[in-house]
């Protein structure tokens, strides 16, 4: 059932109107936090209160303009808009808190916190786009507004880390673009209220190039191997943007367009019959196992991280290429799990650096004993990545490798046991150095990051706790996962 309803206008609207308000507070301290901390937590309220009717299968619309037929900027909030948006929306809140604490000492600080804002807006916007236009028009602004946060210390490094970051994505969304206005010209449409829209009478090539484009297109946010090269480089900037790179916008956005490519435009069945979706399936794979062993040998943490959101985000890749309902749930279930796991160890890497100023793997012998609460956090993301039981990295494998057997292709589930070992290798040894070694001259006196930082961190710690503990429990985020199943397999 669909209701026209402005909440799903005003979603992406609030933090817009955040980042003015932001911008106009200038370097006053209080307003700028209050407005920061009032939109989110504004956001975070006005998108949970559409929750309970997207569980109940109501799907929210609104239409702002009208191009011509079925070309606008329009809104909607279906299963799978929904489960982004909540997952986004959460996290912006806490990362605002840490960023509160992290930033407050950093120059720039006003244009951080505007941009910042702007980013989530845009994310949010992409989660509920009717339609390819307004998917690419906030694909677009994203990438635009996430340029200032990358060179936010404007050093030579960042300048280069940001040049470098638009040279891809703007790339990527020319691809975008141009994949948009050849669907529009095959189908009649852009919309992505339906599961599938082209048809194989436009010609297995033409459908063939189309795909290729819109992958390449949104496979350079999502850092697809060899697409992926902008993401390492942009580690320079300060970590509450990383967090924001890796958990809360740009890479998800770049799955999420891929999710909605698979199941939106092209549809499961079609894309059965053209067979594309096999090397998709392969390129997943190759990025989970080569971005995993090339994290093996970074020191810096920040990097090691980059290339793990590399190989994590095509886990979500894989889900969606092995066209199974299975699978499929494990790549929408994978937007939250990867995304608190990993946003915690980026706030872990930030506390240690703002409170030790160490950034290297190596220098990381003995932490354990002056930041436990902080590295316990750790622990419990590199478990999870790892895809320990009772966690929220398990729950993705299982449901990839029971995916992957119901597809036929058994190879892909060695592809999940390969990939936990390989997490266990890089992720196990800063663990254990952390808690069982010791290194001359290293204090042992508790003394952890601000309560800003802290509490962030350990609350994101306990949900991939409760993301994998309550798995099989009735209820988020399984019962939108699959709603969006059931609509996309018609089921």
């Amino acid at each position: 059932m669909e209701v026209i309803d402005a909440r799903v206008a005003l979603a992406p609207a609030i933090s817009l109107t955040c980042a003015a308000l932001v911008f106009a507070s200038g370097d006053r301290t209080f307003w700028r936090r209050f407005w920061s901390l009032s939109a989110a937590v504004a956001k975070l309220v006005i998108v949970m209160s559409m929750l309970p009717g997207a569980l109940r299968g109501v799907v929210y619309t609104f239409r702002l303009v009208e191009f011509t037929e079925g070309v606008g900027l329009a809104f909607r909030a279906d299963a799978l808009g929904m489960f982004f948006s909540v997952v986004s929306s959460t996290l912006w809140l806490v990362t605002t808190i840490y960023a509160i604490g992290y930033m407050e000492r950093e120059p720039n600080r006003v244009r951080f916190f505007g941009f910042f804002a702007l980013c989530v807006s845009t994310t949010v916007g992409v989660a509920f786009a009717e339609n390819l236009l307004t998917m690419f028009l906030f694909y677009e602004t994203l990438t635009i507004c996430t340029y200032p946060l990358v060179i936010h210390d404007e050093t030579p490094d960042a300048m280069r880390a940001g040049r470098k970051y638009l040279a891809y994505t703007l790339t990527g969304g020319a691809f975008v673009l141009l994949g948009s206005i050849i669907t529009y010209q095959l189908a009649g449409t852009m919309t992505l209220s339906q599961p599938g829209i082209l048809s194989l009478e436009s010609g297995r090539l033409t459908l063939t190039l189309l795909f290729i484009a819109l992958i390449a297109g949104f496979g350079v946010k999502a850092a697809i191997m060899p697409l992926h090269g902008w993401l390492p480089s942009a580690m320079v900037a300060p970590t509450p943007v990383s967090a924001l790179l890796h958990a809360v916008a740009v890479v998800k956005v770049g799955a999420f367009g891929i999710l909605r490519v698979i199941y939106n435009v092209f549809g499961v069945g079609l894309l059965r019959e053209l067979g594309l979706c096999d090397w998709l399936a392969a390129l997943a794979a190759f990025t989970i196992l080569a971005g995993s062993l090339v994290a093996i040998f970074q020191d810096n943490l920040k990097r090691r991280l980059a290339f793990s959101t590399v190989s994590q985000l095509s886990y979500i890749v894989l889900g969606a290429a092995l066209l199974t309902p299975l699978a499929a749930t494990a790549a929408i279930v994978h937007i939250a799990n990867q995304a608190f796991a990993k946003i915690t160890m980026f706030f872990v890497a930030g506390s240690i650096q703002r409170t030790t100023g160490k950034t290297t793997v190596h220098e990381l012998a003995g932490i354990g004993y002056r930041m436990p609460y902080t590295m316990a956090a750790f622990t419990v993301a590199a478990l999870s990545f790892i895809g320990v039981p009772l966690f929220a990295g398990f729950v993705t494998k299982w449901y990839l490798s029971l995916g992957a057997l119901e597809n036929g292709a058994w190879w892909y589930a060695l592809v999940m046991l390969a990939s936990a070992l390989l997490n266990a290798a890089y992720w196990l040894p800063v663990v254990y150095a952390a808690f069982f070694k010791t290194a001359p001259g290293v204090e042992t006196e508790v003394r952890e990051a601000p309560w800003t930082m802290l509490v962030p961190t350990l609350a994101c710690a306990v949900f991939v706790i409760v993301l994998g503990a309550t798995a099989s429990t009735p209820g988020m985020p399984f019962a939108l996962a699959s709603a969006a199943v059931k609509f996309v397999f018609g089921m």
